[in-house]
């Protein structure tokens, strides 16, 4: 079949350019595609592995790393043979079975960044979402991703199909259902809504995270919610986040409390938090005892808190940016393609250009373990002590 369609004659043939190329190609793919299979499963060992990162929250990140690790395992080594021989020779049965696992792990990985988006969401605007949180809720969530992943790949195999598919794998193309109609529904659900939630999620996030950095402490009175915002960003590590948490959540929300009261409050608060830390109590007294005043505790003057409210939000905008940034370098050039091809059939961009968009978009697969992982002290721990061949504590 690769020789019927002149595949093997034009690497082959007298130019030692399309060898090198070749050659070239299947070294750049290959190795691509082996650094998203180490990466994602050093994710899913990380977690596997490490008791400390068996938490709900982790469940969104294994599950959007199978997604990745699927993409890695099921697309990327035909997409490679199909660049490799610049053309398709291996038979419409594995076409099919190849577009269908395309469409399927690429919508799933994209649509993961969604559900994660939310989750964020939840946990810094709802104060009660981090309690409510549970593995069935966000069982819930990673099934709807999955669901949805499937019900787009697989419409093109319930009739949403074009009628020049065949045709086209007799010249050596595989691609997806060319309808119109199925191009701008799977465009549209499989990036372009997901990049505008993810857009507008992530914008509340860093709206919300800069609000509970401008708070300043020690005002006259705060509500519970915003307490616990300010007591959440004096932490040192996991113990003195749930310990500030509990803090804040003993502490009467009435704002018709008397001096007296607040200060008997902050006295018994004292007293039965003896085995916290010296910076989460003096930062709790801060906040519950001496309303209107500025505690003495505080010396920071009002040019170095702005200075570090500043770094916070720069910090909080940076993290953001790389998030969405590196989603949208990556799939935006293939999907603009994508779209215009269906509103434009004689709008088709250069082979070498379309393979250079959907290669782009999947490296998002490699990306993804990193830029999800990298923040996390936990994560970086875990990753060192597999690398290292440490005994787990």
């Amino acid at each position: 079949m690769i020789n019927n369609t002149g595949n093997i004659s034009s690497i082959e043939g007298s130019s030692p350019f399309d060898g090198f190329t070749a050659i070239l190609t299947a070294v750049v793919l290959g190795l691509l595609i082996l650094i998203t299979v180490i990466g994602n499963v050093f994710v899913i060992a990380a977690i596997v592995m490490e008791k400390n990162l068996q938490s709900v929250a982790n469940y969104l990140i294994v599950s959007l790393a199978v997604a990745d690790l699927m993409v890695a395992g099921l697309v990327m080594p035909l997409g490679a043979v199909y660049e490799i021989y610049s053309g398709w020779s291996l038979g419409p049965a594995l076409c099919e079975l190849w577009t269908v696992s395309d469409v399927l792990c690429c919508t799933a990985s994209i649509l993961h960044l969604v559900a994660i988006a939310i989750d964020r969401y939840w946990a810094v605007t709802d104060i009660n979402y981090i309690q409510a949180r549970n593995p069935k809720r966000i069982g819930i969530l990673i099934t709807i991703v999955w669901i949805l992943s499937l019900g787009i790949s697989l419409a093109p195999q319930f009739g949403w199909k074009d009628p020049g598919f065949m045709r086209r794998i007799a010249e050596g193309k595989c691609l997806v259902s060319q309808d119109p109609s199925y191009q701008i529904f799977a465009t549209c659900a499989t990036f372009y809504v997901p990049l505008l939630l993810i857009l507008i999620l992530y914008w509340r996030i860093f709206q919300a995270a800069r609000r509970r950095i401008r708070k300043r402490p020690g005002a006259a009175y705060q509500p519970s919610h915003e307490r616990r915002g300010i007591l959440r960003l004096i932490k040192t590590g996991p113990r003195e986040e749930s310990t500030a948490f509990t803090i804040t959540r003993s502490t009467p929300d009435h704002s018709s409390v008397s001096p007296e009261k607040t200060s008997s409050n902050g006295a018994n608060v004292s007293q039965t938090l003896t085995s916290t830390s010296v910076t989460t109590t003096t930062a709790t007294m801060a906040v519950v005892t001496t309303p209107g005043t500025q505690p003495p505790q505080i010396t920071t003057t009002k040019k170095n808190r702005e200075t570090i409210e500043a770094k916070r939000e720069r910090k909080a905008a940076k993290t953001l940016a790389i998030i969405t940034g590196a989603f949208v370098a990556c799939w935006l050039p293939f999907f603009v393609v994508t779209l215009l091809q269906a509103l434009c059939s004689s709008c088709a961009p250069p082979d070498i250009l379309a393979s250079l968009f959907l290669w782009l978009g999947y490296f998002n697969s490699t990306l993804n373990p990193v830029i999800y992982t990298i923040f996390s002290p936990e994560f970086r721990q875990a990753f060192k002590r597999i690398l290292g061949g440490a005994t787990r504590r």
